[in-house]
């Protein structure tokens, strides 16, 4: 969560800064941009020797570029064909401009990129801050703009200051605005979903924030991303959650809490989440897609080692 009020408040959108978690520490090679994706194949590993969690209905596994946002903005087509290499087969955005595009790419020229990989982006993260505030729609407008020539499913809120959720009031406003934003998606082919981070689970009397807006929004209009390291770093369990509200976590991020200082992340499988139980639940919740993300890396790892590491682990593993 710091790591990403560090990055929207270099964007102008908060008005504190937090330093960034330990960062991505090796470049990308540019020459790579052409390099299409060999998820074809390595869809088709065998080497799992771990215990099976059963059939999840998933295939494709997609991956939140936040994680890759010290090198993605200075080689975009680098960073996404080293992605597709790593075997990825579909991208979660962040960081839309309305100037600037994705990274300096109009959203035509980006699904162009994505396509030369056989990439999908399914989701995209953008930033609702300002339309909380005054209500105008106008940004909103935008954002389905291009998530729809980009190819996205869902439109997604990942991040709310800390000015808009500071109490259950603040949250119902939340709400009323997701519901409206959520009208406007449906309107045009696409789904709103709101990602959480812990903050949301902090109590306001007999109820919390997330319990509000799980209550408070249109379930026929508005999904939930599920960020599985931030509920369980507050201390709740997905599964109870998933159980509690059927079919409205319909996407997952999936990354593990470091043993040694659990306000870090590690690689899928490398921590302390007891993944193999969420997953063998991921048929039963509903869940459409899985984007891993990793917040921060060890120093001296290189970050496409490990998301491939962590990709690896989830194909292997947890969907077997």
């Amino acid at each position: 969560m710091n790591n990403r009020r560090s990055f929207l408040q270099k964007l102008g959108l908060l008005s504190a800064g937090v330093a960034f978690a330990p960062s991505l520490l090796t470049s990308c090679d540019s020459s790579s941009q052409n390099t299409t994706t060999t998820a074809s194949t390595e869809g088709t590993d065998t080497s799992a020797t771990s215990t099976s969690t059963g059939d999840t209905g998933l295939s494709d596994i997609g991956i939140q570029l936040y994680t890759l946002r010290e090198v993605l903005p200075q080689d975009v087509k680098g960073v996404i064909g080293k992605v597709a290499q790593a075997g990825y087969n579909d991208v979660e955005t962040y960081g839309y401009s309305v100037d600037k595009g994705y990274w300096g790419l109009e959203p035509t020229a980006f699904k162009e990129l994505l396509t030369a990989n056989n990439l999908l982006s399914t989701s995209g993260h953008y930033e609702f801050g300002q339309y909380m505030k005054d209500g105008n729609t106008d940004i909103v407008k935008r954002y389905i703009e291009a998530g729809n020539i980009v190819g996205h499913k869902y439109i997604t809120v990942p991040y709310l200051g800390e000015e808009l959720r500071n109490s259950a009031d603040a949250y119902k406003n939340i709400a009323d605005k997701v519901n409206k934003a959520a009208e406007l998606c449906k309107a045009a082919g696409l789904k709103l979903a709101y990602h959480n981070h812990d903050f949301e689970f902090k109590q306001y009397g007999d109820t919390t924030g997330y319990d509000i807006l799980l209550k408070e929004t249109d379930p026929a209009l508005v999904s939930f991303e599920a960020d599985l390291f931030w509920m369980e770093k507050a201390g709740r369990k997905p599964v109870d959650l998933f159980s509690q509200h059927k079919g409205r976590f319909v996407m997952w991020h999936v990354k593990d809490m470091d043993k040694a200082k659990p306000d870090l992340n590690t690689e899928v499988g490398n921590g302390t989440i007891d993944y193999k139980a969420i997953f063998a639940q991921a048929k039963a919740s509903g869940v459409d897609r899985i984007f891993v993300e990793q917040e921060n890396f060890a120093a001296g790892m290189d970050p496409f080692q490990s998301i491939k590491q962590s990709r690896d682990y989830v194909k292997n593993t947890l969907l077997v």
